[in-house]
């Protein structure tokens, strides 16, 4: 049995207080769904909280600030969770950041923040909650990679290991519910560029024009809105995909690399070379 509505149904999300996250909430809010939302940051969390209730909805909303890189505290979450609802239908492993500068400027600190999040927060929430998806008898799993998980850029080196991890973690998980029998679907996600406030919030390397790289990702590379994305993941969950792409740019890309083949990576440093801001 495969999940086809989140109507009635638990669905936990991870990075609810912006962005993708947020949307998706406020999607599922609309749709029925019982929330039960995370994030580090309480005030945007609280915000969250806010809009679905102020949405008019009439659903049940649990809402923790949990850091996805504390293993202790996504397994409390988790338990916490399911103890309350008694199931978990639906989890969005959605949590994540940017760590923009090239990898020699790039400190270990930078590295371990990065990976602690983008990666292990996607291994904790999965690993926790598989279980739970397992016994609802209809789970779906969603983890968040993004275009950079298919193609690499320069400047982006530790996201791109993060999110290519997210990738390779997901697709064996997919595997391992099918051979094992599991009525639980797995979706890798890959959004182009989103209108959120992930080049924002995210770590810049020493010396580099951070409000510079924030304006052309938000003004020229930033395309489609949280909304259409969540509605493009949720759908694409909800019909079972293995794989998403989220905007033209993730398709076009991610295809024209495919044509490509390893040379994709010369094209893509000839163009970065006459970007304004590294």
């Amino acid at each position: 049995m495969s999940l086809t509505s989140v109507a009635d149904k638990v669905v936990v999300i991870t990075g609810a207080g912006f962005g993708i996250g947020r949307a998706l909430a406020l999607r599922c809010a609309r749709d029925g769904a019982v929330l039960a939302l995370s994030d580090w940051d309480a005030v945007g969390l609280a915000e969250t909280v806010r809009l679905v209730e102020r949405a008019g909805t009439r659903v049940k909303v649990r809402h923790d600030v949990v850091d996805v890189s504390d293993r202790a505290a996504v397994a409390a979450w988790a338990a916490g969770v399911a103890e309350e609802h008694g199931r978990v239908n639906l989890v969005v492993n959605n949590a994540g950041v940017t760590a923009t500068g090239d990898f020699t400027d790039l400190t270990y600190e930078d590295l371990d923040w990065i990976v602690g999040i983008n990666f292990w927060g996607v291994v904790h929430g999965s690993k926790e909650f598989l279980p739970h998806l397992i016994a609802s008898g209809d789970g779906a799993l969603v983890n968040i990679s993004s275009l950079f998980g298919l193609v690499s850029v320069p400047g982006q080196s530790a996201y791109n290991a993060t999110k290519y991890a997210v990738r390779g973690l997901t697709e064996a998980i997919r595997e391992e519910m099918l051979v094992a029998g599991h009525p639980v679907t797995v979706t890798c996600v890959h959004p182009g560029g989103i209108r959120t406030g992930i080049s924002r919030h995210g770590r810049k390397a020493a010396g580099l024009d951070a409000a510079g790289i924030d304006a052309l990702f938000d003004q020229k590379l930033a395309r489609m809105s949280p909304d259409r994305a969540a509605e493009i993941i949720l759908d694409g969950a909800l019909a079972g995909k293995a794989r998403v792409l989220v905007g033209l740019d993730a398709h076009v890309i991610h295809h024209a690399a495919r044509l490509l083949g390893a040379r994709y990576q010369d094209v893509v440093a000839r163009v970065a070379s006459r970007l304004p801001v590294r």
